[in-house]
């Protein structure tokens, strides 16, 4: 493999449109600290910023692009449909595009397959799934304020509704879903492939609170054999596999070094040890929400 400028990589998608491969997460970035952390990303090169409404600082990160003074048509801008607001895209959409004020979206997802009931967090809404809210999605794009819609946290049981459905006439351009080494999830990334949807990892580093990986000798020893960090190299892993990531971080060190991936790349063996990691665990989970949504039969 020739070494690559993973930081100016861009991946394709099936609409033609080109994701940056490294971007800036912001779930559970403070809006106090939020838009600090997105203005010195993108000064410091990053152009791919990851938001949803459900993270609850989309007005502190729209004002951190434009702190930046980076035109918008250099950036990347992500967003997320949150579960309560299903039924009720177009509202939702024009909300994340009002607080964040930048005019367009690059991408917008389906942040859940969960329709919740607004008026009570335990239930699901009755007469609604992510079938109806796709075709809801697809109308989006008439607007002409977004440019690519996918869907996150989706499954291949989900993948294969959706995709079989009639009024399915947009295949999702991305599907954003939690990858690292300890939940590698091949067989859904293979089937994403198949399908044309480009993978998105978040929590690519395997979360930041007493992170199991960070414990993994293999981890270690590579980094230290290549003097990087050990996220470095979880990073780098992800790149490899064809994933776009965007690691999460209001530290502005962290923030550049999660960037600091040009000029080297792991070898196949170097991959192979990190494929070879054996634990499992998952970050996100479901039991905040209504239905079941994580099957655990994508491995």
């Amino acid at each position: 493999m020739a070494t690559l400028n993973h930081t100016s990589l861009k991946f394709p998608l099936n609409t033609g449109a080109e994701i940056p491969a490294v971007g800036l997460g912001t779930w559970k970035s403070p809006p106090d600290q939020v838009r600090k952390a997105v203005c010195h990303a993108i000064q410091k090169g990053y152009r791919h910023i990851d938001t949803a409404l459900n993270y609850q600082n989309e007005v502190e990160v729209g004002q951190g692009i434009r702190d930046s003074g980076v035109s918008r048509d250099q950036l990347w801008v992500t967003t997320k449909l949150d579960n309560p607001w299903h039924h009720r895209v177009r509202e939702g959409f024009d909300k994340s595009l009002s607080d964040l004020g930048i005019g367009y979206i690059d991408l917008y997802l389906v942040h859940f397959p969960c329709s919740t009931d607004p008026n009570d967090p335990s239930k699901h809404l009755p007469d609604w799934d992510f079938v109806k809210t796709w075709q809801e999605m697809q109308k989006l794009l008439d607007t002409g304020k977004v440019k690519n819609i996918g869907v996150s946290n989706f499954q291949i049981r989900d993948l294969e509704k959706l995709l079989n459905d009639p009024s399915c006439k947009i295949v999702p351009a991305v599907n954003q879903i939690e990858l690292h080494p300890a939940n590698p999830s091949p067989k859904l990334l293979e089937y994403c492939k198949g399908k044309g949807i480009h993978c998105t990892a978040y929590s690519c580093l395997g979360g930041a609170t007493d992170n199991p990986l960070f414990k993994e000798p293999v981890v270690s020893q590579i980094g230290h054999a290549k003097k990087k960090t050990s996220a470095q190299i979880l990073l780098m892993w992800s790149l490899q596999r064809g994933t776009s990531i965007i690691p999460k971080s209001v530290t502005p060190s962290r923030i550049e070094e999660n960037f600091d991936l040009d000029g080297w790349e792991l070898t196949k063996d170097e991959m192979e040890a990190l494929n070879g990691i054996k634990t499992r665990f998952k970050v996100v989970n479901d039991a905040w929400m209504p239905i079941k949504v994580f099957f655990g039969d994508d491995e």
